[in-house]
């Protein structure tokens, strides 16, 4: 039997500069599946992402999803892509399993805590205050710098993670400190500055953008007061669900995380096209 992805529509061109197309997955012309292909609104046109990858259930577990994504790998290479990227459910074992086995690798994961109904206490002379408006610039400046370093450390060429950090930061915050649904923060000890937390209430779940413990105070257990401060400020803005992302390797920080009761939602993988 032979696996073919079939188009749905015209190759479609965006406003964006990107460019997409759905698939039906075919078995002997017989409809078992269907998949979406597109381009990277700021990795750019080299770069192919999988936005959807669907088998109808009487038709799994029998290979046929591992050659639809590798029709879908052909496809990009047509389309000039060097990289492909998909962002796979941690609760599905099967769409994990088969990334894995065609050589993506992971780059980093969603991962949310479900928070109790009192808020955590912070250490005795510890608190978190507003980070100021003299603070906020070359705090900016360094968290896009390190932001995109993140993503060259995993093999983004640098022009690529420079132009994410930039367009992120800037569709994030367009107001700067008075942006609605988002706290920055700076935590001190002992009135001492020891971190910053970037925290956005502005939907239904909380998510943590950034959190930076400084350099200089490390291992006296800043970084978790960072994330107990996150989860107070959640609980007052009536958020019950804190989510965060990890970048794979960051292995201090992911312990720290499932440590707090966090886990993972969801892998972002990727896959160099030879």
């Amino acid at each position: 039997m032979t696996t073919t992805l079939r188009p749905l529509e015209p190759l479609q061109q965006h406003p964006d500069g990107t460019r997409s197309r759905r698939y039906q997955v075919c078995v002997n012309s017989r409809p078992v599946g269907a998949a979406h292909l597109a381009t990277h609104p700021v990795f750019g046109p080299a770069v192919a992402r999988l936005l959807d990858l669907r088998i109808e259930e009487p038709d799994r577990r029998r290979g046929r999803g591992t050659v639809a994504a590798l029709a879908a790998e052909e496809v990009a290479r047509d389309w000039g892509c060097e990289r492909i990227e998909a962002s796979v459910p941690a609760g599905s074992e099967a769409a994990v399993r088969l990334v894995t086995a065609l050589g993506y690798v992971q780059r980093n994961r969603g991962m949310e805590k479900r928070l109790g109904p009192e808020a955590p206490a912070l250490p005795p002379g510890t608190r978190g205050r507003a980070l100021t408006d003299a603070e906020y610039g070359p705090w900016l400046e360094e968290g896009k710098a390190g932001y995109a370093q993140s993503w060259i450390d995993r093999g983004v060429p640098p022009e690529q993670a420079w132009a994410k950090s930039e367009a992120d930061h800037a569709r994030l915050l367009p107001r700067g400190l008075a942006t609605p649904g988002m706290m920055l923060s700076v935590l001190e000890h002992e009135d001492t500055p020891v971190g910053t937390l970037w925290l956005s209430v502005a939907d239904d779940k909380a998510f943590v953008y950034d959190v930076e413990a400084d350099a200089r105070f490390r291992g006296r257990g800043h970084g978790r007061s960072l994330m107990l401060l996150a989860e107070r400020q959640a609980l007052a803005a009536g958020r019950q669900v804190i989510g965060l992302n990890v970048f794979a390797g960051n292995t201090p920080a992911e312990r720290l995380y499932a440590s707090l009761g966090y886990e993972p939602v969801v892998y972002a993988m990727y896959k160099v096209l030879l």
